[in-house]
């Protein structure tokens, strides 16, 4: 799977790409919504799915969730976040989020969440 991952976290962002990569994933890594959203266009939006973190500088997750969907409607995201207020914040995103991950989490959940969402798109497509 085609994954785009975007974290403002250095080690978060290699630590979940390492992991993703040990699967068999093709990972390309963006620091923040708006790299992220540079990434998408150039890509035409060609990815199985956009893993990001919510709270970043310049365009934050929900933002990018929303771009995306617009753009992209068939583009699967999972979020990350640290901030329990911020899950509200993706209320009205709920046909395009595929889960919202609660940091911290561990690799197994950050795998398994993945997965399942490839798991959907495959049965979509």
């Amino acid at each position: 799977m085609r994954i785009l991952l975007t974290e403002d976290d250095d080690s978060v962002r290699a630590f979940v790409s390492r992991a993703l990569e040990l699967d068999g994933h093709s990972v390309e890594t963006a620091c923040d919504g708006l790299d992220a959203m540079d990434r998408l266009l150039a890509n035409d939006g060609e990815f199985d799915l956009l893993v990001s973190d919510v709270k970043m500088p310049l365009m934050d997750g929900i933002d990018l969730a929303h771009s995306a969907a617009r753009k992209w409607p068939g583009l699967p995201i999972l979020l990350m976040t640290g901030f329990a207020d911020q899950r509200e914040r993706a209320d009205d995103l709920q046909k395009v989020i595929r889960d919202v991950l609660t940091k911290p989490f561990t690799l197994q959940e950050i795998r398994t969440a993945v997965s399942v969402a490839g798991a959907e798109k495959q049965q979509v497509a």
